[in-house]
């Protein structure tokens, strides 16, 4: 870890933040090409790891970056909390009007059942949309940590931000296989099905180096930007992960997978952070 760390201080915050979400993006590809080593995803399998993605998701939203944007804000009470306050209001309010807008089909759902503007877009399309729009808040969030690093905050390092790559990474795993086996099983050959799964993560990359530099440019909005990711990331939790492990009666391994990933997430941010 120590190694890591000291190779991204050597690199800068926008490299940095471009390699930890590379990485993200590589893991999530690795697991997409799982769809090339099995024929199918056991239900139960597959709403266990969207829960798991969603209690890693939630864990790092206030430890990785809700908790550092309160402390970082000024005043005392309320006051205290308003920058966070609305940061995380801003992030929710950014996925909803990217969910209204942008056509996208949640994965066993229904195309009838498709968001966004009515489009005639294939039915694998639309499920990578989703995906990529899950994808966002988290690169976001990756690169608001890189930016806060280099402009020397204290509340925020780059062994935050490396932790928090690899927390995203870990969850991306198994969101790469969650992708391609449905998109395998809605008539896609494998290499479509793998193409397409990794391709929802690329966005992750483009979207931490613009949170690199949004923050090493305007650092004072860092506790709005910390608190936007988290606001982003919250949203595509309750709004896409949580509904997608209720469609089927495994909601008890769903469950368990939530509280697996918050419970992993929520040991490395505080052992290691």
């Amino acid at each position: 870890m120590d190694s890591i760390i000291g190779y991204v201080e050597t690199i800068g915050p926008v490299w940095g933040a471009l390699c930890g979400t590379l990485f993200t993006w590589f893991v999530t590809a690795l697991g997409a090409a799982f769809i090339f080593l099995f024929k199918d995803l056991n239900r139960r399998a597959h709403d266990g790891m969207l829960g798991f993605t969603g209690g890693v998701m939630v864990a790092a939203s206030f430890w990785s970056l809700l908790d550092p944007a309160i402390e970082l804000s000024q005043g005392t009470g309320f006051l205290k909390a308003l920058p966070a306050a609305c940061g995380f209001a801003l992030g929710a309010l950014f996925l909803y009007a990217l969910d209204q807008l942008l056509p996208h089909l949640h994965i066993h759902f229904p195309k009838e059942e498709a968001e966004g503007v009515h489009t005639s877009w294939h039915r694998s399309t639309l499920l990578m949309l989703a995906i990529t729009l899950h994808n966002i808040p988290e690169g976001l969030a990756v690169g608001v940590l890189f930016g806060g690093a280099a402009a020397g905050i204290p509340e925020t390092s780059i062994a935050d931000a490396v932790l928090l790559a690899l927390g995203i990474a870990v969850q991306n795993f198994p969101e790469g296989m969650a992708v391609s086996f449905p998109l395998r099983r809605s008539g896609l050959s494998k290499m479509k099905s793998f193409w397409y799964g990794q391709l929802s993560a690329v966005v992750e990359p483009i979207a931490g180096v613009i949170g690199a530099l949004a923050v090493m440019v305007m650092q004072p909005l860092l506790p709005y930007a910390l608190a936007f990711a988290a606001g982003a990331m919250i949203y595509v939790v309750i709004e896409e992960v949580v509904p997608e492990t209720q469609r089927e009666r495994s909601t008890d391994v769903a469950t368990l997978g939530f509280i697996g990933g918050f419970i992993i997430m929520m040991m490395l941010d505080v052992g290691l952070g």
